[in-house]
């Protein structure tokens, strides 16, 4: 490794509100970890530019709470309680099937949703299902609470709504997605610990062969996680005919801002961003009939 551990400082404050306490007594000099799979690569490559860290692998955030009309999933929990979770498997299972996808069973035990999320990498697997189901964030700080609509949350490259103070508390589902038409799909170099070149999560619901609702995320194509908004007006009270597939496939090229890099191409991005779009229409239209 070309780190050297004496260079860094990590506190473990031991609850919740002594976490918080520091975020707000030091702002932007302490930096969250969780399972700390992003940062240890980082670290292992020697550019780590943080050097005080603050733990929160905390049991205040490692719950799922299930109520009648919303799932909570706190911040730190891993992937695999995720993808293991009977609720989850039940009335999410997009996020699930994301939660499979994130890095090998090591990385799946240690990584938390939270961390991926506060990361802010536009090809991390679980945003796109998020988009998808609608999920709020609640963020949370010594100040209070607040919760924000999870499409709100990413500003730009890496930058998010968190403020120097605030953790991501919780990830909130809400239970109205189970009659649902629903497709998932991630394009990597390989089937299994593959960073994604493509990930896409849609829901929608039809009426009479048109798209009553829909919802449509997608990851790796732009400097942020996408909620699709173009791509979701142009067929919503739409039949899924040809005419308007096409003008689907042209509204996402408005959206994308994909670029070259060593996983791939921003063309083979465009390509096939378009063709998984046109395959969930028709996927949805054949569902429909």
């Amino acid at each position: 490794m070309r780190s050297y551990p004496a260079d860094y400082e990590l506190v473990t404050p031991g609850s919740l509100d002594a976490v918080l306490r520091l975020l707000h007594d030091e702002p932007s000099t302490w930096t969250p970890i969780a399972g700390g799979t992003e940062i240890m690569v980082l670290y292992g490559a020697g550019k780590l530019p943080a050097r005080k860290f603050v733990s929160v692998a905390l049991p205040e955030l490692r719950a799922i709470s299930e109520g009648s009309d919303w799932i909570s999933i706190g911040a730190g929990c891993s992937f695999t309680q995720i993808r293991r979770h009977s609720g989850i498997q039940k009335h999410f299972p997009l996020l699930a099937q994301c939660a499979s996808w994130t890095g090998g069973i090591a990385n799946q035990n240690r990584g938390t949703l939270g961390g991926n999320l506060a990361n802010a990498s536009p090809a991390a697997d679980s945003p796109p299902a998020l988009f998808a189901y609608g999920a709020e964030l609640e963020l949370i700080s010594s100040r209070g609470k607040r919760r924000i609509p999870y499409d709100k949350f990413h500003l730009g490259y890496k930058k998010t709504a968190l403020a120097p103070d605030e953790l991501i508390g919780a990830i909130l589902l809400p239970k109205r997605f189970d009659d649902c038409l629903r497709y998932v799909r991630k394009v990597g170099t390989r089937n299994a610990q593959a960073i994604s070149k493509i990930c896409v999560a849609a829901t929608a619901r039809m009426n009479q062969g048109c798209i009553k609702e829909i919802s449509i995320g997608m990851g790796s194509v732009a400097p942020t996680p996408l909620r699709l908004s173009a791509t979701e007006q142009v067929v919503l009270g739409q039949e899924l005919n040809d005419a308007v597939i096409l003008e689907a496939r042209r509204a996402l090229a408005t959206e994308m801002a994909p670029i070259d890099d060593i996983r791939s191409t921003a063309a083979y991005r465009t390509l096939v961003a378009g063709n998984l779009i046109e395959e969930m229409l028709r996927t949805f239209a054949g569902a429909a009939r």
